[in-house]
């Protein structure tokens, strides 16, 4: 090693014998590679907790739907004798006997939820898209009241604000019919707000000013241009809709008291609720699982839309 004019350069030869410098390490140096090193033991354990949360939290959702698809294989004395973490025997029985089932209408309870599903989600994210679009680009008297009145809406209970539906349908004797499901969900306060909301982050009133000189009518602009920019929030409200009314139990109980305009949660209740001589847990197991196919179909149609889009309506800051 050899020691240069600059005393604070150590020179000393290579695997090739050429002399290269070395500069020492200074007291900085050497505190700044154990910040970085302390900083990367922090974010390994940081990481390391962040994915075991995750992954608890993946099983808590994943294991319902789990235990739901291996206790729709077992009979009903095997699934009263405990868990279990295989599949059984017995799903293609429990299939035959729920198929020949007379006592529920299941592919009437089907046909009635899918059309309730799809025609309310289908309004419920159009008529709330067209609202929003309005208080977002139109000035005119009152409009903060509107806004400030839907948003007050949705601090009212659902279940409150559809005990006064029962009630006038009552009264006006309009029970027992699917449109009397379908018209209430054109109004819905929670999409309304997101649209809202996503409109405000993602379209210029500059598009519609230019959409306007080239003479396009305002339901044009609306269709053409607004709707396309939507097409993320329209996705994952669609999803939020569906699932929504295709749970639906209470305001359908309360209204429809044919089994012919059952939905399915309405059928999955009557099968429960059979006398003991025909109570059969693998049935309502399959009824159960069969009710979710749809939803999870849906579910991977717009899962990019969902993944990507979620919060893409959250208010910029």
């Amino acid at each position: 090693m050899i020691k240069s004019l600059n005393s604070h350069v150590l020179c000393s030869p290579d695997a090739a014998g050429v002399l290269t410098a070395k500069l020492p390490t200074t007291p900085n140096q050497a505190n700044r590679k154990k910040k970085m090193a302390n900083e990367r033991v922090s974010l390994t354990i940081y990481r390391v907790i962040v994915y075991f949360v995750l992954i608890v939290l993946s099983l808590m959702c994943l294991v319902p739907f789990w235990m739901l698809l291996i206790n729709s294989s077992y009979s009903t004395s095997e699934i009263r004798q405990g868990f279990h973490w295989w599949f059984g025997g017995s799903f293609v029985g429990n299939w035959n006997s729920l198929m020949s089932n007379t006592n529920i209408p299941l592919k009437t309870g089907f046909l009635n939820s899918l059309i309730i599903a799809f025609t309310c989600s289908i309004l419920t994210v159009y008529f709330s898209a067209l609202t929003a679009y309005a208080t977002h680009v139109y000035q005119f008297k009152g409009k903060k009241f509107i806004t400030t009145f839907i948003l007050a809406v949705m601090m009212i209970p659902t279940q409150v604000a559809s005990m006064g539906l029962i009630l006038i349908c009552n009264q006006l004797h309009l029970l027992n019919q699917l449109w009397i499901l379908i018209v209430p969900a054109i109004a819905s306060p929670v999409t309304y707000f997101y649209m809202k909301q996503y409109l405000e982050s993602v379209l210029p009133f500059e598009v519609i000013e230019a959409a306007r000189v080239d003479g396009a009518s305002e339901l044009r602009i609306f269709h053409q241009i607004v709707l396309p920019i939507l097409k993320p929030a329209l996705a994952v409200q669609f999803i939020f809709a569906y699932v929504s009314n295709w749970n639906n139990f209470f305001v359908p109980a309360m209204l429809l008291q044919k089994k012919e305009l059952w939905t399915l949660p309405l059928v999955i209740a009557g099968l429960k609720s059979s006398s003991p001589d025909t109570f059969d847990l693998g049935q309502i197991y399959m009824l159960m699982m069969i009710s979710v196919i749809p939803v999870v179909i849906v579910y991977f149609i717009f899962s990019k839309a969902i993944i990507k889009n979620l919060t893409s309506g959250a208010v910029k800051g």
